[in-house]
């Protein structure tokens, strides 16, 4: 008997395959979705306006936190104009201001420090002022980022941006 070469076999690898690494992935993924979804739910803050717009209810309306509402309109050539309280009685009348440190920034702590001196003395620490943001269609976006600048400098926590305005609103912003 001759010897015959034998013939070579190859070695058969295993057809495992580990999954290890993608289901980490996998679970990195969805912890990732969750999050963001839930970082991108906006945060609303409850504004409660009063039913008393007209000035004849006004000996009727109560509002027992108007001194804590300041309004800033926004207006074309970054212009701003401020009040405190409902227009028709207004516990700051409305001024003209411009950006800064010398602008707006100054009348938002110097707001805030009544109404924290106020709420002290009320027996509830800690509320500062709450401020609408109404910008007109004739700001530019630039204006609200400012605005929205400021608010962060002043350390403002309580404030709205509410596009619309009251007509009396309207014609303060076309006398000025």
């Amino acid at each position: 008997m001759q010897n015959l070469p034998q013939k070579i076999r190859s070695k058969k690898l295993s057809t495992k395959v580990d999954l290890t690494a993608m289901v980490s992935v996998s679970f990195l993924l969805i912890i990732f979705f969750m999050v963001t979804i839930e970082l991108a739910k906006p945060k609303v803050l409850d504004y409660y306006l009063p039913n008393c717009i007209d000035e004849q209810y006004r000996s009727v309306c109560n509002i027992s936190n108007e001194n804590r509402i300041m309004t800033v309109l926004l207006d074309d050539n970054n212009k701003v104009i401020t009040y405190t309280g409902l227009l028709y009685v207004p516990i700051d009348t409305p001024k003209t201001t411009k950006y800064g440190k010398n602008g707006i920034r100054k009348v938002l702590f110097e707001r805030n420090k009544k109404v924290l001196e106020y709420s002290t003395a009320l027996g509830k620490p800690g509320r500062g002022i709450t401020v609408i943001i109404k910008p007109s269609k004739n700001s530019n976006y630039g204006n609200l980022i400012d605005i929205l600048d400021e608010m962060a400098i002043a350390k403002i926590e309580a404030y709205a941006i509410i596009p619309e305005f009251t007509p009396e609103e309207t014609k303060l912003l076309a006398s000025n």
